[in-house]
């Protein structure tokens, strides 16, 4: 039985280079906090690995883009195939 309490370590470069894609994709300020979250679900018909990314902006808003890959694995397609609005 695998250890529910041993986390595994994130990959910080793949998490930095994650969060440089969004702010620059989405011209996120300086002043934007983007958190990044990878998750794991093992309820049918949700990804396996799904990557949240959480941008709590300066006048208090929050926006939320999930990519259902690993972190390590998201490229600039992924960003763009999120749209701009």
């Amino acid at each position: 039985m695998p250890n529910l309490f041993e986390r595994k370590r994130p990959d910080l470069v793949a998490v930095s280079r994650a969060k440089d894609l969004i702010a620059k994709y989405f011209g996120l300020s300086d002043t934007t906090n983007v958190a990044v979250a990878e998750l794991r679900c093992h309820d049918p018909g949700c990804p396996p690995i799904e990557t949240v990314f959480t941008a709590r902006h300066e006048d208090g808003s929050v926006t939320n883009w999930r990519i259902a890959k690993p972190v390590k694995d998201i490229t600039i397609d992924d960003i763009k195939s999120l749209g701009k609005n």
